[in-house]
């Protein structure tokens, strides 16, 4: 499996002044813009020799180096023999209870252990009819196997995943229009003022690390509404419900609020917050980080219209194991 193509782009000398992204976009075959941005933060390209911001404007005569992953085809990712939490299925989509530490699809250094890994080896045959892997859809990312929407590695919960193109067309309309239900839970930080909210900040590329978000003046549009369930004695189990589906954006929208999300080693959640630390206290926050050594964050209620039947579903998850032991021991 080819994992990299490494190009040299030369901009001729009549080139008018446009972005590099844009530029790379149009002169590269099987890319696009989020691709040219990924390895612009990944830092696999160099203008000239010298490494580039995003907002970069080519030049006439510039030597443009640039490094992308492989995005691999379906006859490249194997089935893999791991079990699936399955809570709905019929002849179009299922419903999967995806556990904390699996990745959603394949990716740059991500080619085995995925969930589209055990959805080929689950659907037999059947897996041919799934949707292209190394396509683009609507919002600039990569349609992969059935893959409508995404959670992060470290996040546990229910996902929907589409049979054929058809279905995973509706159901991206549904995700794009927010006809969808989305709550989750999450332990955070402290206590709220006010026990039920709205958080509406835009969210965007952090400025100073490229791999993360954060809140930032002209970002996209996030809404994240929030309500306390229970307080204990540092620490909230909290109900979110999203009414956008940016990257990160319950972990970035809570971490802005002063409440990252209990053991979030990306937004502030492997340290204390709104609280004094004794020795004592200090000895059982590090054994509580021990035993909830990722985000403390579950996709727990999933609902939509069947893009086929035009029924009404709902599914809800109980909290993961890891989870419901840290909320033990809280």
């Amino acid at each position: 499996m080819k994992i990299q193509r490494k190009m040299l782009v030369q901009v001729p000398a009549g080139q008018s002044k446009i972005r590099i992204d844009k530029y790379l976009a149009n002169h590269i075959e099987n890319s696009s813009r989020t691709k040219i941005k990924n390895a612009m933060t990944d830092g696999c390209v160099e203008v000239n020799g010298k490494k580039i911001k995003a907002n970069y404007v080519v030049q006439p005569n510039d030597s443009i180096e640039i490094t992308l992953p492989y995005l691999p085809d379906k006859e490249d990712v194997k089935p893999e023999n791991i079990p699936l939490d399955i809570l709905f299925e019929d002849n179009y989509l299922m419903i999967v209870n995806k556990p904390t530490g699996m990745v959603t699809h394949p990716a740059y250094k991500n080619y085995s252990g995925t969930l589209v890994n055990a959805l080929m080896y689950y659907m037999g045959e059947a897996a041919a009819k799934l949707p292209r892997l190394n396509g683009e859809d609507d919002d600039g990312g990569d349609e992969r196997a059935g893959i409508v929407h995404r959670l992060d590695k470290h996040t546990s919960g229910i996902m929907v995943v589409a049979k054929d193109e058809d279905t995973q067309r509706k159901l991206s309309r549904l995700f794009s229009r927010h006809d969808i239900e989305r709550e989750y839970h999450a332990i955070v930080w402290g206590h709220f003022k006010t026990k039920k909210g709205r958080i509406e900040k835009p969210l965007g590329r952090n400025p100073k690390d490229r791999k993360k978000f954060a809140v930032v003046d002209g970002g996209k549009n996030a809404i994240t509404d929030y309500e306390v369930v229970k307080e204990y004695d540092f620490t909230s189990l909290v109900s979110l419900r999203l009414h956008t589906g940016r990257t990160h954006q319950i972990r970035v929208h809570l971490s802005s609020m002063g409440h990252p999300v209990f053991g979030d080693i990306d937004y502030g959640g492997t340290e204390p917050h709104g609280i004094q630390l004794s020795s004592n206290l200090k000895h059982r926050i590090n054994n509580l980080l021990e035993l909830m050594p990722r985000q403390a964050l579950h996709a727990k209620v999933l609902g939509f219209t069947h893009p086929i039947t035009n029924k009404p579903i709902r599914f809800e998850s109980d909290l993961p194991d890891d989870m419901k032991k840290l909320i033990k021991k809280l």
